[in-house]
């Protein structure tokens, strides 16, 4: 459950928060309308306490209510302006929250979605959903209302200066004092509050994770009884997160506080001093009651530029780590060139996509994995003709996978070339090759939804008649007709509600309808009963027949009819014939076969 994650340690830097203008872009026109809204309130803010400077001086002083109902007509109308204001840049807000957070959240998506396979096998699924769920949240929340509130905060502190130094400079110049102490404070407490947000957003990544990991291995979990050390380090990492959420807070609890009490000081200040002024018929009543309305009412917007100054500075962690996942590159990727013409995963040009025969030649590859020291494949040639079953032998960890994955493009050679059709694979698309290539995995996975829309996914546009036909062609139709619900039973979340045989009986449908011209078996009947896999291996005669295959096989019964059978052992390959020929040399094929041949009669015996 230990996860490592990039620290992150800037201080507030400008061109982080550029890498938002993207996602602002689109809602440039009504964010001018929302600040044109805020803009608005804050001038009837500010204008509220002259009202109450016209009521005093020319009503209650005057002892008159000559003029008093244009006075209130007029500031009713105000309140309802204002009400409108308000109610308009809310709805705004709210659109620029909803429509940002799904615009982040779909390149995140999106980018994902390009990514290279070896990017999933080495970053935990909690660091995916914490940033795409969780950061792109936080994100166009804030940027939605606290940059709002802070454009308030501060056209109103700015036109309530104004207006006080029209009252009387002499007054405002004391309330001006505050602002340089404030700007220390905040420089001291910036850096600090944004340190540990950072802290506190890595260990949320951690707590998904965990959450994960639990959820999805409950089964193992409970199996190897390990629950209790499970809670053990789940209890770590959420007291770290504890830990730093206090330091976080302290640092908060420390810095608004302390901006309150510079704004009541200032404020008693300017109480003492105004009321000595009116006294001495240095200053109007009115005028003394609007200022200081204005000097206790501007430490709130201070106060909250102070608070939307700490979340924006902790916001940059969030934004950090959204960007870092969007500049994750891929790393097996197209040239221009060949996106030109052939489109990109998710903008194909399928019709300049030549048809594959399936011939197959690797050239010289040698190979080595990104964070290897040692190469797995050294200057290997082979010739694979079309319509020829390759199986692919050897011991767990040996590397069997290696030559299926150089194959299928999910990695590419550091040396040599790989050739499909005569022709470098590099120099067409990758969706144009991994479109033609039919993947039953060791382990099957099946998408939430009904097992129709799980077969649909090897072709989205066949019909319920080619899906059924697929189903039926590997007899999974045998699965369907135990379910209540028929072909509309849905399958679970990853197929959960299915044995592991029914859901390799419905991939191996779902690959038979895609047609492809290139076929890898994954060690596809290892998790499979004797019966089901008889209804298998009857099929993937048919299957097999006439398109390139690649069988990375367990059960070595199951390959005695391949064309080429390659022995795999620490990454190499060291044997490879048909399995006559192989059985003849009695060299480490013939050792690996005479095990599993003894191990599959002692089972045999057992009644197993």
């Amino acid at each position: 459950m230990k996860i490592d994650e990039k620290e992150y340690t800037k201080s507030f830097e400008l061109r982080t928060w550029k890498r938002l203008l993207p996602f602002f872009k689109p809602f440039k026109r009504l964010f001018a309308v929302i600040i044109l809204m805020n803009l608005l309130c804050a001038c009837v803010d500010i204008a509220l306490p002259l009202f109450q400077r016209v009521a005093i001086d020319n009503f209650i002083e005057a002892n008159t209510s000559e003029g008093l109902w244009l006075f209130a007509l007029i500031y009713g109308v105000t309140i309802c302006a204002q009400t409108v204001f308000v109610i308009i840049f809310t709805r705004g807000c709210m659109k620029v929250e909803m429509n940002m957070g799904r615009d982040m959240k779909r390149a995140c998506f999106t980018h994902l979605q390009t990514l290279s396979f070896s990017y999933y096998n080495t970053t935990p699924v909690g660091y995916i959903l914490s940033r795409v769920m969780s950061d792109t949240n936080r994100i166009a929340a804030m940027c939605a209302w606290n940059t709002v509130d802070m454009f308030w905060s501060v056209s109103y502190v700015i036109g309530v200066f104004i207006a006080m130094f029209m009252l009387n400079a002499k007054l405002a110049l004391l309330v001006v004092l505050i602002v340089p102490v404030l700007a220390v404070l905040t420089a001291y407490f910036q850096k600090r509050i944004l340190h540990w947000n950072r802290r506190i957003r890595k260990q949320n990544s951690k707590i998904t994770s965990a959450y994960n990991e639990g959820i999805m291995g409950a089964k193992t979990s409970k199996t190897l009884v390990i629950e209790e050390q499970n809670t053990r380090e789940f209890t770590e990492i959420t007291e770290d997160m504890r830990c730093s959420g206090i330091r976080a807070a302290r640092l908060n609890a420390v810095f608004i506080p302390l901006v309150m009490l510079l704004g009541s000081v200032i404020s008693a200040i300017v109480i003492r001093r105004g009321g000595q002024m009116v006294l001495e018929n240095l200053l109007m009543l009115g005028t003394l009651s609007a200022f200081v309305t204005y000097a206790t009412g501007i430490f709130e917007p201070i106060q909250q530029i102070a608070r939307n100054l700490s979340e924006l500075f902790s916001l940059q962690a969030n934004i950090e780590r959204v960007m870092d996942l969007l500049d994750e590159k891929p790393q097996i990727v197209d040239t221009p060139e060949v996106i030109e013409k052939y489109g990109t995963s998710l903008d194909p040009k399928p019709e300049n996509w030549e048809p594959i025969k399936g011939d197959i030649e690797f050239d010289d590859v040698s190979f080595q994995y990104p964070d290897g020291n040692e190469e797995v494949l050294s200057h290997f040639s082979l010739k694979i003709p079309a319509g020829t079953t390759v199986a692919i032998v050897g011991e767990t960890g040996a590397g069997k996978s290696t030559l299926v994955n150089l194959a299928c493009r999910f990695f590419e050679p550091t040396a040599g070339r790989i050739l499909i059709d005569g022709r470098d694979y590099r120099e067409r698309s990758q969706l144009w090759l991994h479109s033609s290539i039919g993947y039953v995995l060791q382990s099957p996975h099946l998408f939430s939804g009904t097992v129709m829309e799980n077969i649909r996914y090897g072709r989205l546009d066949a019909t319920d008649e080619e899906v059924m036909a697929a189903a039926r062609a590997v007899s999974a139709d045998t699965v369907v007709e135990k379910l209540e619900n028929g072909w509309q039973s849905d399958v679970g979340e990853g197929g959960d509600r299915l044995s592991t045989g029914e859901k390799q009986l419905i991939s191996f449908a779902r690959a038979v309808l895609a047609n492809p011209r290139i076929f890898v078996l994954d060690e596809a009947t290892s998790s499979i009963d004797t019966q089901t896999e008889q209804l298998i291996q009857n099929a993937i005669e048919y299957l097999l027949r006439d398109r390139t295959s690649f069988l990375i096989a367990h059960r070595l019964s199951t390959i005695r009819q391949a064309d080429l059978i390659l022995v795999v052992k620490d990454g190499r390959i060291v044997e490879q014939g048909r399995h006559e020929e192989l059985l003849r040399k009695g060299g480490y094929y013939h050792t690996l076969y005479s095990r599993q041949f003894e191990e599959e009669s002692f089972m045999s015996l057992l009644g197993k």
